[in-house]
């Protein structure tokens, strides 16, 4: 008897995770929003049949100068259907601890940057934002899920379907390839 109990138990489980997880990945990409830096929400469907970049920035890191490369990617593509996504964030040694204000204008006269940049979010914990708590979900990162650091990459193809996210040590140039693939697929 005993063993049916657990049996039954372990069916239960199984079934509350199964139901869990569905509901889990009902979101998709075009079903989220955020507000720019100047105070204007975007609805992500606004990006639909474009091959989006998501990054989270940060003005006084090490990897602050990838603005500089990220801003080149976006020139050389953006005709062709790229769009890069900048979200501030602050969660990590608080390397971007300016006002919206500020960090749109360091992006603007330090690196030129043309891309839309979001208000200020948190990645990881409890108050994550929910793009990157479904981004991290759908592209697990190693060993945990968490963003390990500033200017993390997730790359999406024009469906909105996550594709392959990217250390913060992978230069936005190294993954040019890649984003000519998915603008080549229709």
């Amino acid at each position: 008897m005993k063993n049916y109990s657990i049996i039954i138990c372990l069916a239960m489980l199984s079934m509350f995770s199964l139901t869990a997880q569905s509901k889990k990945n009902t979101a998709d990409f075009y079903s989220f929003k955020s507000t720019t830096l100047q105070g204007k929400e975007i609805k992500m469907k606004a990006y639909e049949g474009k091959v989006v970049l998501i990054v989270n920035t940060a003005s006084k890191c090490g990897f602050t100068p990838q603005y500089e490369g990220l801003e080149k990617l976006y020139n050389t593509y953006k005709d062709k259907g790229l769009v890069i996504l900048g979200f501030p964030c602050n969660q990590f040694a608080s390397q971007e601890p300016g006002s919206a204000e500020e960090i749109s204008k360091f992006c603007t006269l330090k690196y030129g940057v043309t891309f839309p940049m979001f208000m200020k979010i948190e990645v990881n914990g409890k108050d994550a934002d929910p793009l990157y708590k479904y981004l991290k979900a759908a592209l697990p990162g190693t060993i945990t899920n968490d963003i390990k650091w500033n200017f993390t990459k997730f790359l999406l193809d024009r469906k909105g379907k996550p594709f392959k996210r990217y250390a913060s040590t992978i230069k936005p140039e190294e993954i040019s390839s890649d984003i000519e693939k998915l603008l080549s697929e229709n």
